[in-house]
């Protein structure tokens, strides 16, 4: 059974940074990618940044146009942990964030991923 935990947020300032991270068990990295999403209150869940990877090789990378330059997402196979680096934080990214499992491409489509943590609350004041 996978499972999926999601840890780190918080409420920061405005150009703020805070590190998200996520653990999984029960589940295998190679050639799958893992993504990570947010969704604010009234929207619909969208997708953050995602990550392609052999298992031990993070290959590819992808970012919403609304991060890119600001958020990096890495991951430590050893510990079977993603993150997602946040910088220069902004109001507009106050959100619950949730890390997926279980992608077979890279991609951002919150449909392509099986597996589901319970969120984290990042919360930014201006």
């Amino acid at each position: 059974q996978v499972e999926v935990v999601e840890s780190g947020g918080g409420s920061v300032q405005a150009y703020g940074s805070l590190r998200l991270s996520c653990a999984t068990t029960g589940y295998t990295y190679s050639y799958m990618s893992m993504g990570w999403f947010r969704q604010a209150p009234g929207k619909e869940r969208e997708g953050v940044a995602a990550l392609y990877t052999s298992g031990s090789k993070a290959l590819y990378a992808d970012y919403a146009d609304s991060v890119k330059g600001r958020f990096t997402i890495s991951q430590d196979n050893a510990k079977n942990t993603l993150y997602l680096q946040m910088n220069a934080l902004k109001p507009e990214d106050t959100a619950m964030y949730y890390c997926a499992a279980g992608g077979r491409s890279l991609t951002l489509k919150v449909s392509d991923y099986n597996y589901w943590g319970q969120g984290t609350q990042v919360t930014v004041s201006s």
